[in-house]
């Protein structure tokens, strides 16, 4: 009797680790799997506008129906999973995502293609809808961990398409069509294990679906990302790009007039407004601005021909992808377990500083010296970790300012403010290497970026990183209350007490 008495708690633990190890393990998974949607197709574009016989303006949707899809069912369905279930959102939103996986990879046509893109961006949501489960499925004391384990596999997973795609397409007779058959093996693996390893939703807040805020958010974001993804093709000073701009003021008055006047508003405006979130939101900005510089920066530059330009490695795509893109991969994951523990027992104010310190010296280094390959590799692994470690602080920022029935919203928002931030660094890659090219270049040599552009690429992702900084000082410095680790502490100190007074 007494041996089952010891022992029957000890077994509750390790039943309890276990299904927590299995629950982020399951969403670290999901959320590696969508962020790969987004740079799945970066290296392959080329390849997809030559068998589809298409335009580069056309291809280039390939890439943005993902991101306005996502901008508009991220909120959507992050608030969709807090009233009515967490897993039931989560399988059926993968669900989704294998569909438009297996859509993407048997379709001919670019515009099935770009519908197959649309459902893998829908599943975009998949992130904060994990942060909203593990909050729920995970002990305060291991909560900061397993948040930046599920965020780290963003930054991991982001990395992990460009060299999976290079892999892929290696051969002499590549076929983009591999990539989507990847996405959808991958996607079936994440749904199978969320359907057996996280835990049923316990609980769920119930109410109605906003969906005149639900519409005008989606327009605000389709009108704002779009002329950010299309600027450079339709020219950022047309009528199309300026009445986009225009067009999204407007609709974000729109939208800040319903939530403020509906009884069960999509987004409560002051959680939006409030501080830590406010600038929470900022820093996702800038270092999903950081991120894509330095994997479509990289990416170029390494396969610029030094014969020709100047400057370069020749690399193939297999090559950039491996040698150049896989350090920083690996690194980013590596890192992100180093973030969760830094942020339980220092807080995420501080390591979001440390990573915008280091992002910045990363990208300082590559734009001072990208002659040499080591140069390139390594402050490319800084910015990983950087990535990696801003991942992990963010999410935590938001657990501890807002309440849990608003945990997967508040969390979509973020992650929107990442993917626009990503579509802003990707929009100004394209406009600053397009706008100053080599001269004197050889008859029926293709058009080159002169070299400073890359130079001026890397110091504006070096700032945008130094501006996390800024954000983390003075934008997050009236964080107060207990850290998670020092809460679950306590509660231990006193059950402790509690146990030796009724002993």
């Amino acid at each position: 009797m007494s041996t089952q008495a010891t022992t029957a708690p000890g077994g509750k633990q390790r039943n309890e680790t276990f299904a927590e190890t299995a629950t982020i393990f399951a969403l670290s998974l999901a959320a590696m799997v969508v962020s790969m949607m987004q740079t799945l197709v970066v290296p392959i574009l080329g390849l997809i506008q030559k068998d589809l016989e298409t335009s580069s303006a056309d291809v280039s949707w390939v890439t943005t129906a993902t991101l306005l899809s996502a901008a508009v069912f991220t909120p959507l369905l992050g608030r969709f999973g807090d009233q009515h279930g967490k897993k039931k959102t989560l399988v059926g939103v993968l669900i989704v995502m294998v569909a438009g996986s297996v859509l993407a990879a048997v379709t001919h046509s670019l515009l099935w293609l770009i519908v197959g893109r649309v459902l893998q961006g829908a599943a975009t949501a998949i992130f904060p809808l994990a942060l909203s489960v593990l909050r729920e499925e995970v002990r305060p004391a291991k909560l900061p961990g397993a948040m930046a384990m599920v965020s780290g596999t963003l930054a991991f997973g982001s990395g992990l398409a460009l060299v999976a795609t290079g892999l892929l397409t290696s051969g002499d007779n590549p076929d983009y069509r591999s990539a989507f058959w990847l996405a959808t093996g991958l996607a079936a693996l994440a749904l199978l294990a969320v359907v057996l390893l996280v835990p049923a939703t316990r609980e769920t807040t119930g109410g109605r679906t906003d969906v005149l805020g639900a519409l005008s958010l989606a327009a605000t974001l389709v009108l704002l990302l779009l002329p950010i993804t299309q600027g450079h093709e339709w020219g950022w000073s047309s009528v199309r790009t300026i009445g986009c701009f225009a067009g999204a003021v407007v609709m974000a008055a729109v939208w800040t007039f319903i939530e403020r006047t509906v009884r069960e508003p999509l987004v409560d405006m002051r959680m939006f407004s409030h501080r830590p979130v406010l600038f929470a939101n900022i820093a996702g900005l800038l270092v999903g601005f950081g991120s894509f510089a330095l994997f479509i920066g990289v990416s170029y530059l390494v396969q610029m021909p030094s014969k020709i330009a100047g400057y370069g490695f020749d690399a193939s795509v297999l090559r950039a992808s491996v040698q150049f893109l896989l350090p920083s991969t690996i690194v980013s994951l590596l890192a992100a377990p180093v973030g969760g523990q830094l942020v339980r027992h220092k807080g995420p104010r501080l390591v979001l500083l440390l990573a915008a310190l280091i992002g910045t010296a990363g990208f300082v280094w590559i734009a001072l010296d990208h002659e040499h390959a080591f140069s390139v590799i390594a402050a490319g692994m800084f910015v990983g970790a950087a990535i990696s470690f801003g991942y992990a602080a963010m999410p935590a920022v938001i657990v501890a300012s807002v309440p849990p029935r608003q945990t997967g919203i508040a969390n979509g928002i973020n992650s929107i403010s990442r993917s626009t931030g990503s579509a802003i660094g990707s929009a100004m890659i394209t406009t600053v290497l397009a706008s100053k090219s080599l001269e004197h270049l050889p008859p029926g040599a293709p058009k080159l970026p002169a070299e400073s552009q890359f130079t001026l690429t890397f110091v504006i992702a070096g700032t945008a990183f130094l501006l996390v900084a800024f954000v983390a000082w003075w934008g997050l410095r009236r964080i107060h209350g207990p850290r998670p680790a020092e809460v679950a502490d306590h509660s231990a100190t006193a059950d402790a007490g509690t146990a030796s007074a009724h002993a």
